[in-house]
């Protein structure tokens, strides 16, 4: 078994709807009683699914795993377009959505592939002089914002059920996939908001090794310590 004084690595973590990334961070820290510990790639409070998290000498590779390409599954609402981009905001309007073929839908995913620009949310952790976006945001302030350079390696129209559309999206780092909602609600003309999201994928790693929010609560540490990627597992899984 691993010692407590040997955390170095990548522990993989299912993370639980309603909670931030830093409440899972602050989690593995308590329970591992640990101080230096780290996340590779923000999910939203209402996002579950895989979070990196970097522990002792892994944090020294935190910005190189945060810049691998990220795999989401994810559900939009057409017809409702919110503040933050999402269901967890307040609803800023509300349009009919039409009776769209499926050739329109195929039609305005396709506009979002390759290489495009996107506009980040004004509730985003990006800063402006300093302040993050979103405090911005709770002040009703709306900023100018640059817009970002973001790939879409791959996509899948899963399920098409009016007004939702199940989806899956391969993308760069920096992505933000409420905003690649959104932006194909406006491209079909009705506005969307995105209802669910789940990561699936980061680089080369996926769900298939990581522990849950429940096993953090309620296992011995043991049995979490066994779960930890060690920095030669990690680089042999990335093909280094």
């Amino acid at each position: 078994m691993r010692s407590l004084t040997e955390l170095d690595g990548v522990l993989l973590v299912d993370k639980a709807p309603g909670m931030t990334s830093h409440d899972v961070v602050a989690l593995v820290r308590r329970k591992l009683n640990t101080k230096k510990v780290g996340h590779c790639g923000t999910l939203d409070p209402l996002a579950t699914g895989l979070l990196l998290i970097v522990l002792g000498r892994g944090t020294k590779i935190q910005d190189l795993l945060m810049s691998e390409d990220k795999e989401y599954v994810g559900t939009m609402t057409l017809g409702t377009t919110t503040d933050s981009q999402d269901a967890d905001g307040q609803v800023v309007e509300t349009k009919p959505v039409p009776d769209l073929t499926r050739e329109q839908i195929d039609a305005a995913f396709a506009k979002f592939q390759g290489d495009f620009y996107q506009m980040p949310p004004m509730v985003s952790a990006i800063k402006k002089e300093g302040v993050p976006l979103y405090k911005l945001a709770r002040q009703g302030k709306v900023v100018e914002r640059e817009p970002r350079f973001v790939h879409v390696f791959a996509h899948e129209i899963k399920e098409v059920r009016l007004p939702e559309i199940d989806f899956r999206v391969v993308c760069s780092k920096g992505f933000y996939v409420r905003t690649y909602s959104f932006d194909i609600g406006n491209e079909l003309g009705c506005g969307a908001h995105l209802k669910a999201l789940r990561r699936t994928k980061s680089g080369r790693f996926d769900l298939q090794r990581s522990v849950t929010v429940e096993d953090l609560q309620t296992k011995e540490p043991a049995a979490i310590l066994e779960k930890i990627l060690t920095l030669p597992e990690v680089s042999r899984l990335r093909g280094g």
